[in-house]
């Protein structure tokens, strides 16, 4: 089974998230796309929204589209960690996990634990962002991955992010 992972702290959810779900699904012939909420992201800002807020805020920003599924395992797996996660659904030696981005993450994600353990176990997926691409291309991240498991979309049909969302509220 095909699945897709966009995790994050989803503060807020918007329409960028689904609509990056909604190509990941046709592009790579998805079954399900997991959004994971985290607590706190581990480099960044506490958010000041409740988990409980930002989930019902995410299922009504997916409304009718039943292949998302929002989710919240920190309680499971004890960690905000993307490895733990990864790990945590490895255990279904059956599934195989494409692990959703924008570029502006790529950038950074050298500095995500283990993050070489989750490239090796995962898809990575990377949809292009406005103003980011140049930079992503140019990481570190980018450079060291096998390309094999990394795919990178140039995709602009959204130009909105959550902290741009924060900002005006």
């Amino acid at each position: 089974m095909k699945i897709g992972i966009l995790g994050g702290s989803f503060d807020p959810a918007h329409k960028g998230h689904l609509t990056i779900s909604k190509e990941a699904k046709k592009r790579f012939k998805l079954e399900k796309i997991i959004w994971a909420i985290t607590k706190k992201n581990p480099l960044k800002a506490a958010s000041k929204t409740p988990v409980s807020k930002r989930i019902k805020d995410c299922k009504r920003i997916i409304g009718l589209s039943t292949f998302i599924k929002v989710k919240f395992y920190e309680d499971i797996t004890k960690s905000n960690k993307t490895i733990d996660l990864i790990n945590y659904l490895k255990k279904n030696k059956n599934l195989e996990i494409f692990f959703l981005m924008g570029a502006d993450n790529l950038i950074n994600f050298h500095k995500w634990h283990k993050s070489k353990s989750i490239a090796e176990k995962c898809n990575i997926i990377v949809f292009d962002r406005h103003g980011y691409k140049k930079n992503s291309l140019k990481s570190k991240t980018f450079k060291s991955l096998n390309k094999d498991n990394l795919t990178f979309i140039e995709f602009k049909k959204v130009n909105i992010s959550s902290s741009q969302l924060r900002k005006i509220w």
